[in-house]
């Protein structure tokens, strides 16, 4: 039927198809949301799932063993994060008088390059101090009703889990009834291959946190910076929103290591630790885990990151890259939206579009890094 109309109507359509699909997700993100990180999880314990299943376990045990152990995960996490806490509330004596110590050696600093004395630098601290507070006070209420949301998030996603995999047939029936039979080879093909890049995704950040915070952290302690494994944990897991999570570590990092010591050589030591595992991790590490599979483009990564940040919060910039990958997947496989699967990804053609209207055409060419599967 769509097949016959205009190509310019076609494309409205489509254009019309996103704009929904954004506003959708923005109005119902606090449903949807929770249900598509339980997806992304189910499919990471489809392997535990079935290893449980072919040891004749019950299924429904199965599904709750499974669930367990991620709740085991998160539970480490959580120990660890309250133990460096402890930590920090222990040393904030010591860290007080650090951040004295800078706040003086910075206000020095400004009195020598600028006309402001140590009494107007006080009375401008102290007005945004109260600018501050003010701002706090209002936020309170907002805080309070954003800490709730997190419990309601992180109660329904057990219970998404275990029902999205008790009923994990019936899903895939309502996907394949969706296509003509012809097409359901495609359909599994696709099926097939989003469970693969999600699993090898997401597992393969899980062993990039442990590396990173092995790495990072250990090195860290050889040299004798103070929480040196809370700057590691916090980098891996910050890291983990694709470009934006690793600025925002750096800066937590040169945070962490001012209040701990009143020397600005343990900064620089941990900008250039953290550099250099960086190095590692984008150039070595995480391309021989991960593998080449999900080839999304910088500048659409980049986009995804902020638009899930946008709609959802840190849990849409957590899950940007996975669903960026999912749509490319279904893009590729579906004659119709073709283009918008070229469009997210990073394979350039070898020469450009402008000289060689081959490379214009929906079917495979030539690329610089080999061959575009089309």
């Amino acid at each position: 039927m769509t097949n016959n109309l205009p190509l310019t109507v076609k494309r409205s359509i489509e254009l019309l198809g996103l704009m929904a699909i954004v506003a959708v997700m923005v109005i119902g993100r606090d449903i949807i949301m929770p249900m598509l990180m339980a997806f992304f999880i189910s499919i990471m314990l489809l392997p535990v799932y079935r290893f449980l299943k072919r040891k004749k376990i019950p299924e429904s045990l199965s599904i709750i063993l499974s669930i367990l152990l991620v709740a085991l995960f998160v539970a480490l996490i959580v120990w660890f994060f309250s133990n460096q806490i402890g930590i920090l509330v222990k040393d904030f004596p010591q860290i007080k008088a650090n951040v004295t110590q800078h706040i003086n050696s910075l206000s020095d600093w400004i009195s020598r390059i600028t006309h402001y004395d140590d009494k107007q630098q006080k009375a401008f601290i102290q007005t945004k101090s109260d600018d501050l507070m003010n701002m706090g006070t209002s936020l309170a209420g907002g805080a309070a009703v954003t800490l709730s949301g997190i419990f309601v998030f992180i109660g329904l996603l057990p219970i998404y889990i275990y029902l999205m995999l008790f009923y994990k047939d019936i899903l895939l029936r309502f996907i394949f009834m969706w296509f003509k039979t012809d097409d359901h080879p495609k359909v599994k093909e696709a099926i097939y291959e989003t469970e693969s890049i999600i699993k090898s995704y997401l597992i393969g950040l899980l062993i990039q946190i442990t590396y990173m915070t092995i790495l990072l952290g250990g090195i860290l302690m050889l040299i004798g910076i103070k929480h040196a494994l809370l700057i590691g944990v916090i980098f891996a897991i910050l890291n983990l929103i694709p470009y934006v999570g690793a600025l925002i570590g750096n800066l937590i990092g040169v945070l962490l290591t001012l209040t701990s010591s009143q020397e600005l050589w343990p900064v620089i030591t941990v900008l250039g630790v953290i550099a250099f595992v960086q190095f590692l991790d984008n150039n070595i590490l995480m391309p021989r885990i991960v593998g080449s599979k999900v080839k999304i483009n910088a500048l659409f990564a980049i986009l995804g990151v902020f638009i899930g940040g946008s709609i959802a919060g840190v849990s849409g910039m957590f899950l940007a890259l996975p669903i960026v990958a999912v749509l490319k997947i279904v893009f590729d496989r579906t004659e119709s939206f073709k283009q918008w699967g070229v469009l997210l990804g990073d394979e350039r053609p070898a020469k450009s579009p402008m000289t060689f209207p081959n490379f214009r055409k929906k079917k495979p060419v030539a690329t610089k890094t080999g061959i575009e599967k089309g």
